[in-house]
């Protein structure tokens, strides 16, 4: 059994997805900015992820901008009947590099079909919007607008599935008001656990959860707590984070991201690390409940 197999697998929408998935945003420049330092690694990237099992791939079109989604169609295309690629709209990049909203129908249509463009393809199995009223996390505000929109492209048949990003709880209850919310993606990790509790009751539902950010992104998480389960279990600090994340709760999807087959493998071996309960409880104490 392949390590990615031994991550298990949670519906999303409906496909049945391996929990240890790939992220594409470090496939480019540095910030999610520009073209790859190494457009033949992240191609290869790609490729050996999804030969070990992956088979969800999370980007959006304004990494780069353009430049994951044009990677991943080079690398994948045509792609295989069981993969299932994410991407999210909803912000735009600025020419200095910053991340702005992009939340007007033009914007959030034109968004739509740059991906599939880009991507090649005829539909995109999951769009998540990702809130823009606060860049560092999430804020209050309302989406019912910009939700709208996608809900329309859903029944134009250019989404199968629609997700939401970087939002409250309040805002997840919006949305399904709306239309059908099949995950939620928001920062999570062992260092950074606001969403508990949406994280419990989205289980209870059956939606999924995607953490972006669960080795800390561009601030790797530190924690001597962590070095020490990781050195007495014999695995690597953010294989240990990972693996706390497959056992927080079952609905939980992965999407850790890097541009190194190396760092690929060490990500993807962490679906062997097995957390026993005194190492589940020394983790779980890193965060005052």
């Amino acid at each position: 059994m392949s390590s990615v197999k031994k991550s298990g697998t949670f519906k999303l929408g409906d496909r049945l997805v391996k929990r240890l998935g790939y992220g594409a945003m470090q496939l480019a420049g540095k910030g999610a900015f520009g073209p790859p330092h190494d457009r033949a690694e992240a191609v290869a990237v790609l490729r050996e992820a999804v030969e070990s099992g992956v088979n969800h791939i999370d980007t959006s079109d304004f990494y780069g901008p353009h430049v994951t989604n044009e990677i991943i169609r080079e690398a994948l295309h045509p792609y295989r009947d069981d993969l299932v690629i994410v991407t999210k709209v909803g912000a735009k990049r600025g020419p200095d590099a910053s991340w702005n909203p992009a939340f007007t129908k033009d914007e959030l249509t034109q968004a739509v079909h740059d991906n599939l463009r880009n991507l090649g393809l005829d539909v995109i199995e999951v769009v998540n919007l990702r809130a823009m009223f606060s860049v560092h996390g999430p804020a209050e505000g309302s989406i019912e607008e910009p939700l709208t929109v996608l809900a329309d492209l859903k029944h134009q048949g250019l989404i199968r599935h629609i997700g939401l990003s970087n939002v409250t709880s309040s805002q997840v209850e919006e949305g399904r008001r709306i239309t059908e919310i099949v995950c939620v993606q928001n920062m999570y990790n062992l260092a950074n656990r606001r969403d508990d509790s949406m994280i419990d009751r989205l289980a209870v539902e059956g939606t999924a959860y995607v953490p972006f950010f669960p080795l800390g992104g561009f601030s790797p998480l530190q924690s001597s707590t962590l070095s020490d389960v990781a050195a007495r279990l014999g695995a690597t600090p953010m294989q240990v984070a990972l693996a706390w994340l497959l056992k927080r709760a079952p609905n939980i999807l992965l999407i850790p991201g890097t541009s190194s087959r190396v760092h690929l493998r060490e990500n993807l071996a962490a679906a062997e690390v097995d957390l026993p309960a005194g190492a589940m409880a020394e983790l779980d104490g890193m965060v005052p409940a």
